[in-house]
């Protein structure tokens, strides 16, 4: 029997997919983004959102690891027009910048 939580991580993982800043601009502007750190799982972190985990939350927060996306981050990401992995979870839009390595560049 598969738990509530794989259920939802599929279905979270399922829905991740890849934007850009100017489809990201909108949530922006009505303060919906959510930065996770490189390095973090994205489903995960909005798994712990869905499942209203404030502790975890919390922790993050504090670690600077999961933050509001800023003004300052907005300039930046217009100015590169930068590409991000995203998830939703209501109301939240979470992103992770797209940090592509050289062998991810085509060649």
């Amino acid at each position: 029997m598969v738990d509530s939580d794989e259920l939802l991580r599929a279905k979270l993982n399922a829905e991740t997919g890849r934007l850009g800043w100017k489809e990201l601009e909108r949530h922006f502007a009505r303060g919906a983004v959510i930065k996770v750190a490189s390095g973090m799982d994205l489903v995960e972190v909005a798994l712990h959102i869905a499942r209203d985990d404030r502790p975890g939350i919390e922790a993050w927060l504090a670690a600077g690891q999961i933050q509001r996306a800023s003004s300052d981050d907005a300039r930046d990401w217009h100015d590169r027009d930068a590409r991000f992995w995203a998830v939703v979870t209501a109301p939240w839009v979470l992103v992770q910048e797209v940090t592509e390595s050289p062998s991810d560049s085509p060649l």
